[in-house]
């Protein structure tokens, strides 16, 4: 079996730079933040809503890229619940969007043994959405070469106490003692349970924040930001973002010495 991957940059700002990636060491678990597709489409005259259109096509072009890597889970930042407070036409455009992917991308999904998770306040989704999405997730439900997870109507502030709220309402019914609550204990009640932790986060736009997305999860994940908007990532700029991860020591708290030892 092949452990590398290599491939030229046709990308002239990169100057026909090699990529090389380790297939052997590559993250369990990539988060992305799919950032700029407004500002994609204000750059090229159009509507708000094309450059959710767009957007659109980068994460189809990114999941069938991870699945063919080998990624193991991918998850994306598809709508906040600050996304609510957006226009209400732009919200519009975007459940109308979602439900059209939805049944688009079905095949896609499929044809790759994908399977679609969603985490977040799916309540909050319009009922025909709601409905589309879980008939998706039951039709790829047996996909076993990666599972790709919408955060919809997501918030991880909102995740963290609702978590907490779950936890505490056990111990008063006395399911639970205070002083067995552990870190793991504890995620078992968030959306987010019986997923490893991101090993990679990948923000596009060019901006430096985590903007309320999984902040439990991303306490030792290696981050990742590009200024590509959204709707330009490509397969590319994918591997760019595992080069630089491979190129990472990650150390949880330890120096090098003490991996190099339990290496």
């Amino acid at each position: 079996m092949q452990n590398r991957l290599v491939t030229n940059s046709d990308n002239a700002a990169l100057n026909q730079a090699t990529i090389e990636i380790d297939l052997t060491r590559l993250p369990k678990h990539i988060a992305i933040i799919m950032d700029g597709n407004g500002r994609w489409a204000r750059a090229k005259g159009y509507i708000r809503s094309l450059g959710h259109e767009n957007g659109v096509d980068a994460l189809r072009r990114i999941a069938t890229a991870s699945a063919e890597l080998g990624i193991e889970y991918l998850t994306v930042y598809a709508f906040s619940t600050e996304n609510w407070k957006r226009p209400k036409t732009e919200v519009k455009a975007l459940m109308s969007i979602l439900v059209k992917a939805l049944r688009k991308e079905l095949s896609t999904l499929l044809d790759n043994n994908i399977r679609l998770q969603a985490i977040g306040d799916i309540l909050l989704l319009p009922e025909d959405i709601q409905k589309q999405l879980k008939e998706v997730i039951a039709l790829t439900a047996k996909g076993s070469r990666m599972a790709l997870t919408l955060a919809l109507s997501y918030s991880s502030k909102e995740e963290i106490l609702r978590a907490t709220r779950l936890l505490a309402e056990d111990v008063r019914k006395g399911l639970l003692l205070p002083e067995n609550i552990t870190e793991q204990v504890f995620e078992n009640y968030l959306y987010t349970r019986g997923m490893p932790h991101p090993d990679l986060l990948i923000r596009t736009s060019g901006e430096y924040r985590i903007s309320n997305y999984l902040l439990w999860q991303l306490a030792y994940t290696e981050l990742y930001f590009s200024p590509k908007l959204w709707p330009d990532f490509t397969k590319e700029d994918l591997l760019l973002a595992i080069a630089e991860y491979q190129k990472r020591e990650r150390r949880f708290g330890l120096i090098s010495e003490q991996l190099n030892e339990n290496s």
